[in-house]
Order: structure tokens, then C-alpha cells, then sequence
């Protein structure tokens, strides 16, 4: 990879289908409304499986690799249940950590490694602790705090199928899709 090349940045994700996307926009929405907490909406609502790295625009084509995971891969069953926090300033919708959404993570841990020499610092020194989030970064101590009080005993419940491997790329205001590869694999 050139040093001098412009780089770009980029995640990659499982994204809930567009039903519950809007009903977790919503919540995000409630929080930009309610709490001063905007942040959130720049993102689709997504469960991140590798953390935001740079890469060279140009160089995207090598993410094609990625198909080949997402081949191999069956869908992943998520069951969303409640809210959760990560203090002093996250709120998300809780994935249960099912086996196989860990699996998944930690398989397309050693994939990106090997193919794509992608290493996650992060994930070496703290477990895997999927979430949705509603509300990060610009949510102030005072407003968690107040927001927190009322989302701890809100219910939010879903379940869903992921069908694919998702690839965002930051536009320099916000995330959007950039390649989506669809899962294939036997769910046997």
C-alpha cells in the first residue's frame, strides 16, 4: 500500500434490514431531539464486526476478497433485546452474543488478517461486545446520565436474519454503503 496515495475510511458491518434500520433511526433521531446527540445518525444502524482503518481509495478492488468470506458464511441470526451502555457517553440496542454472530467475528478476524494484513489493535485487548449504537461521542455526561434513566427499562425487541457483509466508506460528512457481499454459506 503507497504511502502517498489518499486513504479513505472505511468499516465493515452487519446491518439489520431496512424495517428495523428505521425503527432504530428513530431512536437515534429521539436522542438528536431529546439529548443534543446527533452523532449517531451519521451511520446506518449496524453491528460493527471490524472497527474503522484506512485504505487507499484506489486500492478498493482488493477488497473484492471479501466475497469469498461472505460465500462461506451462512446467515447470521441476531435477536436485539433491550439497551445497553458503554459510559460515559454510549447508548446502543443489545445484540444477544449468540454463537453465531461470535463466530462470525472471529472468522472475519483472521480473514481480514491474513488476506487483507487488517489487524484490529483493539481486539486484543478487549472482547468482542456487539452493539447498535444510538448515541456516542456528542452525548454530553449529564445528558447520558438523564437519557440512560429512561432507556434501562425501555424494551426493544427484534429479530432478524443478516444476509450479507457490509462495507461502509466515510464521504467526509457521514458513512454510507460502499459494497455489500452476500452471505451463502450452508446454515448446517
Amino acid at each position: 500500500m503507497s504511502k502517498t496515495e489518499p486513504q479513505q475510511l472505511f468499516f465493515l458491518a452487519l446491518l439489520p434490514p431496512p424495517q428495523i434500520q428505521a425503527s432504530i433511526t428513530a431512536i437515534k433521531q429521539e436522542f438528536g431531539d431529546r439529548f443534543n446527540s446527533y452523532h449517531a445518525l451519521k451511520s446506518p444502524p449496524h453491528i460493527t464486526v471490524f472497527p474503522p482503518f484506512k485504505w487507499p481509495e484506489p486500492q478498493m478492488s482488493q477488497f473484492e476478497c471479501l466475497a469469498d468470506f461472505a460465500a462461506s458464511q451462512a446467515q447470521v441470526p441476531v435477536t436485539l433485546s433491550g439497551f445497553g451502555t458503554f459510559p460515559p457517553r454510549v447508548i446502543y440496542v443489545r445484540p444477544l452474543k449468540s454463537p453465531t454472530l461470535m463466530e462470525v467475528y472471529e472468522r472475519l478476524q483472521v480473514f481480514v488478517a491474513d488476506l487483507l494484513e487488517l489487524v484490529d489493535p483493539m481486539a486484543k485487548r478487549r472482547a468482542f461486545s456487539p452493539h447498535v449504537t444510538v448515541a456516542h461521542r456528542d452525548l454530553s455526561k449529564e445528558n447520558f446520565r438523564a437519557a440512560w434513566a429512561e432507556f434501562e427499562g425501555r424494551s426493544f425487541n427484534a429479530e432478524f436474519a443478516t444476509t450479507q457483509l457490509t462495507l461502509l466508506q466515510h464521504n467526509g460528512h457521514h458513512w454510507e454503503i460502499a459494497r455489500e457481499w452476500e452471505f451463502r454459506g450452508d446454515s448446517n
